[in-house]
């Protein structure tokens, strides 16, 4: 994994080197660097390791998710805003397997930092909702549900909702 700064020099040389190709009537140079270029913008905006934490937890491996998260070394330096949301995120999933206490905090700095899809921050205020839940907090549980609900505007997370309603009004 590259920093930040190491992926925007790149693809700044490639691009300064494809603009002098395609001045020597290298075209075909030209274009294949220009492309290069793109691809180290594209993973400056979406980072290879996330993407590749995400493979592994739609498999439902969470050793292998959060062995590619654990190759991150440091969050803030080396991955966007967005990214560092997604970080937490992932984090958070994998945590609430085992640690509530932890599960929560990641959750809180992912909603925190931001995510970029509206159904991805359902999702985490959802989980911390459950989480408040286990936790005997009824009152910011249901106002995370309430945003939850809000933000989920396809209606994917209305029966988890359902439930956890019907599970709030017995404590």
């Amino acid at each position: 994994m590259f920093p930040k700064i190491i992926k925007l020099l790149i693809s700044f040389t490639l691009l300064v080197y494809s603009i002098y190709q395609f001045s020597e009537n290298y075209i075909g140079n030209g274009i294949f660097y220009f492309f290069l270029s793109c691809f180290f913008v594209l993973i400056y905006f979406k980072n290879e390791l996330i993407f590749m934490a995400f493979l592994r937890l739609r498999k439902q491996d969470f050793q292998g998710t959060e062995k590619w998260l654990n190759k991150i070394s440091n969050p803030k330096s080396n991955l966007v805003k967005k990214q560092q949301g997604y970080f937490y995120y992932l984090h958070g999933i994998i945590q609430s397997q085992s640690n509530l206490t932890v599960a929560e905090k990641n959750f809180k700095k992912a909603i925190k930092l931001g995510l970029s899809f509206n159904h991805d921050l359902a999702m985490a205020k959802l989980s911390l909702a459950g989480i408040c839940m286990q936790k005997r907090r009824k009152r910011e549980a249901m106002l995370l549900l309430g945003e939850a609900k809000k933000l989920d505007s396809q209606g994917m997370l209305n029966e988890q909702m359902k439930i956890m309603r019907e599970q709030l009004k017995k404590i």
